[in-house]
């Protein structure tokens, strides 16, 4: 699991909360993009959740999301949207708490979420939750493409019909991280040839990246996005100058961050 410079803001604000204001909820969502819920049902509220109770009961939240990675692109936009909130909160009010334990409540949250509270390259193990830190990674851009449409994660898990015995395909990372050069041997997504039937434009996408110059490509996730990667920022900015005018695609140029 590799962190992007393509991000979300998230604005956290405190607020006393007068005593006959005690039966309101103490903790507000809003957000700029009309498909991300504001209440209960968004991540963010979640882990604003979690840590309420070590939060003094005279403070109230105030929390504002503004959207810049797309929705139900397989980019875990929700999911470091709420790693971000428990680490902002964890700051603001001065909690102590430190990461480990924060990873531990991000967990409840969705198998991906502690990864974010350090955004830092890691192999991922068991749901997810078992990181392992990757040092040394070297600095490459991508071209992240997405189609217009979020796909259904639920979706997608329930039409692969995977196993646990895999025969051919090699799942471990054995090859080393020192050159990007290396990196595209290790692009292989189980979920891909599911989503691609089910929505033929991300694989056109993904081959266009691999036309345009990109040295490996792969669709991120459960979809609906594909990336890019490259092996100079040269190269992937042509690429993204190129890509950025198709037709109901939003284009990103990212560089990993290590």
């Amino acid at each position: 699991m590799l962190p992007v410079s393509l991000y979300d803001d998230i604005e956290i604000r405190k607020a006393k909360r007068a005593p006959r204001a005690a039966v309101l909820p103490r903790i507000a969502i809003s957000c700029n993009h009309p498909l991300v819920p504001q209440g209960e049902k968004n991540l963010v509220f979640g882990a604003a959740q979690l840590l309420l109770p070590r939060i003094d009961k005279r403070w109230a939240i105030d929390i504002h999301i503004r959207k810049r990675i797309p929705v139900g692109a397989g980019l875990g936009g929700g999911s470091t949207d709420a790693a971000a909130t428990l680490v902002g909160l964890n700051r603001l009010f001065k909690l102590g708490l430190p990461e480990a334990r924060l990873e531990k409540l991000a967990l409840s949250l969705g198998a991906d979420v502690p990864f974010f509270v350090r955004a830092l390259p890691a192999r991922a193990r068991g749901i997810g939750e078992r990181l392992s830190l990757v040092s040394g990674l070297p600095p490459f851009w991508l071209v992240i493409l997405y189609p217009g449409f979020p796909v259904s994660t639920a979706r997608v898990y329930q039409s692969l019909g995977a196993t646990l015995t895999k025969s051919k395909v090699n799942t471990s990372i054995a090859t080393s991280l020192k050159s990007p050069d290396t990196i595209p041997s290790l692009l292989h997504n189980d979920l891909e040839t599911v989503a691609l039937k089910m929505h033929p434009r991300i694989g056109l996408l993904k081959n266009k990246l691999l036309r345009v110059g990109a040295a490996g490509g792969l669709m991120s996730g459960s979809g609906s996005a594909v990336f890019g990667i490259f092996r100079s920022k040269k190269t992937a900015e042509k690429a993204y100058h190129r890509l950025r005018k198709e037709e109901g695609v939003d284009a990103f140029l990212v560089r990993a961050l290590n």
